[in-house]
């Protein structure tokens, strides 16, 4: 029932339920505190781009994170994954199972999206899979896609074992393989949008009827007023 969550290339918060629940929403004592505040190991992260738990396997995975040996300074390759059930735990060592991994392709972590099987981890160029081995590694990543795209950091969705998203002028699924997606509007969407505002994209999935949707800005708005949507059962476009 806690929470763990963070400013995009900002700070960590951690919110604890069984502590923090106040009968009064004006009582500061029910505010979120800062990650590093409540851990004792001087490696805690500080900042990164995004932060996850790792539902299998029990860990929090920063990606975008500063390094245990350099805190303060943001490595926008770098991902770090706590010790297994402990939030606070985050230094490398052979009794634990904290570690990190660098991801040696593209500039910048752009999102990281769990399935079932594993989670896929965006740059700016490439596409992997992360997925947990057990000790001593913990984790091992593995690239599944070069000169790929995706637009922003809210534009991949996953739907049981596959995963959609929008790239800088195509669109995208994954289901063991990178797939291009025919897309009957594409000139529609990408010849009438803002390419400043990529990062606002986001994508969202209705299940009831087979659909993912993602909210764009059109070439002269800096807020989402248009949307596109993608009917995955019946392989359809609508907008």
């Amino acid at each position: 029932e806690d929470l763990v969550f963070n400013v995009k290339d900002g700070e960590i918060f951690f919110w604890d339920a069984s502590i923090n629940v106040s009968s009064d929403p004006a009582d500061a004592y029910g505010r979120a505190v800062t990650l590093a505040s409540l851990s004792s190991d001087a490696t805690c992260p500080t900042v990164a781009k995004q932060v996850m738990v790792s539902d299998v396997d029990r860990h929090i995975i920063a990606f975008g994170c500063d390094p245990e040996n350099d805190i303060g300074n943001q490595d926008p390759l770098l991902i770090r994954f706590s010790d297994q059930e402990d939030v606070l735990v985050w230094q490398t060592l052979e009794t634990n199972t904290a570690g990190d991994l660098r991801i040696g392709t593209g500039s910048k972590i752009v999102m990281a999206v769990e399935t079932r099987q594993q989670i896929l981890v965006w740059t700016d160029k490439s596409l992997h899979a992360m997925q947990y081995i057990g000790t001593p590694y913990t984790f091992g990543i593995s690239m599944l896609s070069e000169n790929i795209t995706i637009a922003g950091p809210k534009a991949a969705v996953a739907v049981d074992d596959s995963v959609f998203w929008m790239g800088s002028n195509e669109f995208y699924t994954y289901n063991g393989a990178v797939q291009r997606i025919p897309c009957t509007v594409r000139d529609y969407i990408f010849s009438d949008f803002n390419i400043e505002q990529y990062e606002k994209v986001t994508a969202g999935v209705n299940s009831a009827f087979g659909e993912v949707w993602w909210f764009y800005c059109s070439a002269d708005s800096i807020d989402n007023d248009r949307y596109v949507v993608y009917n995955y059962q019946q392989q359809i476009w609508y907008y």
